[in-house]
């Protein structure tokens, strides 16, 4: 089937640009140089959610636990999967962060492979001489294997201290490219990467206090944006909550711990929702809770599985937050 040219018109911002019927309004928007908030790209996570104002798509593969029928009926619409069939007004997001970083396509070099746990391998990246990849603190990358398949990981480094790209990688068992990493990995590797990418970063222009919530490997972006925002002397309050199921889990306890301990803005919460121990217990997202009733006046940075990120959006914006101050990646670890 042939495809058709639509126009897509931006709320509040006003920006216009073309659209395919073949291409995603979000994909489309990138292409044009419009920076939409958005993480997965996959349908799963809901950061790209906008409201339809005027005209129709369709929702493609957009999952029904992230876009339930009340809200398609409402308007609103997952923009990764949302397909124009006429010309559309969109109300969404828009992030000004991105804009003048490129996105792009380079060779890079394993380094150094570092078992951080059982399941978790700190994985450092070189590019080619003379070569970096400019990012905002809290971006992901994708590998793009030779199969055709992509596999995206969020960049644990700060953009300053950048001689290195470092990732943190969870053992899928079963998954292909995870297998890959743990079991035959070997340095001097070279793989092909794509980035910076996701619309995941510090909002420095606010001085509200932040939520920095991890599940497991999500600690790596709030690693990041920890790191710049020490390195560029921010003392806003940052309240630093790392969930997983054991002690275990925590992969990196010393680091957050340090934080807290020489910056007086800054608290770590250790949380363990199936190991017996002294400290907080449950789901990391009900111990913010427990420690702020009215969650008003903070920005939220919220990392890990998808289960998480969807009931921390809910419970926190019944707790008061604003719904513009919810900022996540979610990350999906089906694909291995």
């Amino acid at each position: 089937m042939t495809s058709q040219t639509h126009r897509v018109t931006l709320k509040p911002s006003g920006h216009e640009y073309s659209v395919s019927t073949d291409t995603s309004i979000l994909q489309a928007a990138l292409d044009a140089g419009y920076t939409l908030s958005y993480g997965c790209k996959n349908g799963a996570c809901g950061s790209c959610k906008g409201t339809i104002l005027s005209g129709e798509v369709d929702h493609g593969k957009a999952q029904i636990n992230t876009l339930p029928e009340t809200e398609r009926k409402a308007g609103k619409a997952l923009l990764c999967c949302a397909i124009a069939k006429s010309d559309v007004v969109v109300e969404c997001r828009e992030v000004g962060g991105t804009k003048d970083i490129p996105i792009r396509i380079l060779p890079t070099r394993v380094q150094a492979i570092e078992r951080l746990a059982a399941d978790v391998i700190k994985l450092s990246l070189k590019l080619p001489t003379n070569e970096r990849l400019q990012f905002l603190a809290g971006q992901y990358i994708e590998f793009m294997l030779k199969d055709g398949k992509r596999r995206a990981f969020s960049i644990a480094n700060a953009p300053h201290d950048d001689d290195f790209l470092t990732l943190h990688i969870r053992h899928v068992p079963g998954g292909l490219f995870t297998d890959h990493v743990f079991n035959t990995m070997k340095e001097k590797e070279i793989m092909r990467l794509q980035g910076p990418l996701g619309t995941f970063f510090l909002r420095e222009e606010s001085a509200k206090p932040m939520i920095l919530l991890a599940g497991g490997t999500g600690f790596a972006p709030i690693k990041s944006l920890v790191e710049h925002a020490l390195h560029a002397g921010m003392t806003r309050p940052m309240n630093i909550y790392w969930g997983a199921r054991d002690l275990a889990g925590l992969y990196l306890p010393e680091l957050p711990a340090q934080w807290a301990a020489e910056h007086a803005h800054i608290t770590y919460v250790p949380v363990l929702s199936d190991e017996d121990w002294s400290g907080r217990k449950g789901f990391v997202h009900k111990a913010v809770l427990e420690d702020h009733a009215d969650l008003s006046a903070f920005q939220v940075y919220a990392c890990g599985a998808p289960a998480m990120i969807d009931a921390a959006r809910a419970d926190f914006l019944a707790a008061g937050m604003p719904e513009d101050e919810f900022f996540a990646d979610s990350f999906s670890f089906a694909a291995g």
